[in-house]
């Protein structure tokens, strides 16, 4: 690690490369789901789909001092009307890198192509209390939102914990600068996703945001007033949130 610090109540911390983000990432996440395994049967963790926790994933699946029979997960997530069996499919990409790779105690998706999208929001906001979230593992988007809360639909104060939402044009085009998508037109315009509040109420939040794409973003996340401009701000008024990057990421930050 080359630099570990405090923004407002947000622990920042600072790697060399991606790589060594998402070891170290997955070190801190492990520890703290063993200990809250060590004080309760079961808990739960919200998981986001995204290029840039590929690293993290990778490091995190093998772990076999979890257990992780004792574990529900959820994901933040998913487009509207993409076909089922979508590689571009948050629980398809998920599936593919964690869900199918260690045993959960259960695995639950979000459908996006559900024939009434109002009542899976109310069906996956059920499931988000009857277990209730102990860690998030999270990213920042280009835009700065935290899950699909892009800037014009983020709302602090969210009455509701899932919803749909139409994607802002920078968020589409970050789905084609990851290599999700080969053009713009065929990255959705709207999808599902869990809303800030949701996000926050877990007691550990770990975010993981590494490459030159995101380097706004961290800036923003960093020194920017909190507010729904640059959604992420929130992450700082969280009481045990820690935010990895790397030197890509942080190449915008004050030296």
């Amino acid at each position: 690690m080359l630099s570990s610090s405090q923004t407002n109540q947000l622990t920042v911390r600072r790697f060399p490369t991606r790589a060594l983000l998402g070891e170290q990432a997955a070190q801190a996440a492990s520890e703290r789901i063993r200990s809250l395994l060590a004080e309760r049967e079961t808990i739960s963790i919200i998981f986001a789909a995204a290029p840039s926790q590929n690293e993290f994933l990778a490091a995190l699946a093998p772990e076999t001092a979890i257990d992780w029979s004792r574990i529900h997960a959820f994901h933040m997530d998913e487009y509207v009307q993409l076909p089922d069996e979508a590689p571009q499919r948050f629980g398809n990409f998920l599936k593919e890198r964690l869900f199918d790779r260690v045993p959960f105690r259960s695995v639950n998706y979000l459908n996006g192509n559900a024939p009434d999208l109002a009542a899976e929001c109310e069906r996956y906001s059920s499931l988000l209390r009857q277990y209730p979230v102990d860690i998030v593992c999270m990213g920042i988007g280009e835009n700065g939102h935290i899950a699909f809360n892009d800037p014009h639909v983020a709302d602090f104060n969210d009455p509701v914990w899932v919803k749909v939402v139409d994607l802002d044009p920078v968020c589409r085009q970050q789905q084609v600068n990851d290599g999700c998508f080969d053009q713009l037109a065929a990255v959705p315009t709207h999808a599902l996703t869990l809303t800030i509040p949701a996000l926050m109420q877990a007691p550990h939040i770990f975010c993981m945001v590494p490459g030159i794409n995101k380097a706004s973003a961290v800036f923003h996340t960093l020194h920017s007033p909190v507010s729904e401009t640059h959604p992420s701000t929130i992450l700082r008024l969280h009481e045990a949130a820690t935010l990895f990057i790397d030197d890509k990421s942080a190449s915008q930050l004050p030296q």
